[in-house]
């Protein structure tokens, strides 16, 4: 096994946050009890932030980025995990605390692992990654409160990014009538009609202020965006429906009033996906295992090298990056 190995790496430089290649050593690791070959991470929001160092996503440093990865164990002392197995890390603090995915080798704790459902390939997984195990949470977290296809319209926010894309492909093939709200609808609204949404909402019509209640169309939100989109969606939602909550790309606030939780009843479920637990995750996997459009998942997704992974950082804060990037950190 050799040694040495490619990674991305934050340190501090001049008093800045700068993420570059670095050649690292085993030695360099973690001493956790498993060792993976990582062959895939991906880019989202959370890791341009990180790379580009325009937020303290990094908590110690030096750090390795990517908050995602999937390999194959090459070894193990934890009895629960043998050479060979196909597994992923979502979260747990990756590119925060611990060294994360960008990395051709990584050392992991057995507590933070998702053993790769049968029939899903380590690419697929991070075709998917943290976006999209995301987006099921937020579906499951729509069905466990009871919201059905034949309630009415959902509505997805951010609909063009890692999230949105997928929770827009995941719902429609489970029936419901999505509606797809993004600022790029000229750009980006037949790609989401492809993916299965039944109709486009410009993010101009949602981030406004808004009233304390206003007309009920929503049975249940996807929410990606935060802020003034949510707190509209949340008066525009149904009696009895259901709000999920998993970002901020619009901003952390949230102006909204108690009359949509009081006088309609409408739930705000937030999901983290960070610290879920190992039951949540492998449900959630295995459910995207089984219900994920293949199709829709090969034109959500391209495949880029590790070496990319600093001007895509900036691609991505920008709003200029649609779908799911794929590191190849073999590249």
């Amino acid at each position: 096994m050799s040694a040495s190995f490619n990674a991305i790496v934050a340190e501090e430089v001049d008093g800045k946050t700068v993420a570059q290649f670095k050649s690292m050593d085993l030695v360099d690791l973690p001493d956790e009890p498993v060792l993976v070959d990582v062959a895939y991470s991906t880019i989202n929001y959370k890791d341009g932030l990180a790379v580009s160092g325009a937020a303290p996503i990094c908590r110690r440093l030096p750090l390795i980025c990517g908050i995602d990865l999937a390999g194959t164990v090459v070894e193990s002392s934890d009895s629960a995990y043998r050479p060979g197995d196909q597994v992923l890390v979502n979260g747990y603090g990756l590119s925060e605390v611990h060294n994360g995915g960008y990395s051709q080798k990584q050392r992991i704790r057995p507590e933070w692992i998702v053993r790769i459902p049968d029939g899903m390939s380590a690419y697929e997984t991070m075709a998917l990654g943290t976006a999209g195990y995301t987006s099921m949470l937020c579906v499951q977290g729509l069905q466990d409160l009871g919201v059905k296809p034949e309630d009415g319209p959902v509505l997805v926010t951010g609909a063009a990014g890692g999230v949105g894309t997928v929770a827009v492909s995941l719902l429609a093939g489970l029936g419901y009538e999505v509606h797809a709200s993004t600022g790029r609808v000229d750009e980006q609204g037949e790609f989401l009609r492809g993916l299965g949404a039944a109709a486009l909402v410009p993010r101009q019509e949602l981030a406004r202020d808004c009233k304390p209640l206003e007309q009920e169309l929503w049975a249940g939100v996807v929410d990606t965006v935060g802020d003034k989109v949510l707190a509209t969606a949340i008066a525009q939602t149904k009696y009895e429906g259901v709000v999920t909550a998993c970002g901020l790309a619009g901003g952390a606030g949230l102006a909204s009033s108690v009359m949509p939780f009081i006088l309609r009843g409408v739930t705000l479920r937030g999901i983290d996906s960070v610290q879920a637990s190992q039951q949540r995750r492998q449900r959630a996997w295995d459910a995207l295992a089984a219900t994920m459009n293949r199709e829709h998942l090969a034109s959500l997704s391209k495949t880029v090298a590790m070496s990319e992974v600093p001007a895509l950082a900036a691609k991505i804060l920008a709003g200029e990056v649609a779908g799911r990037l794929v590191v190849d950190v073999n590249r």
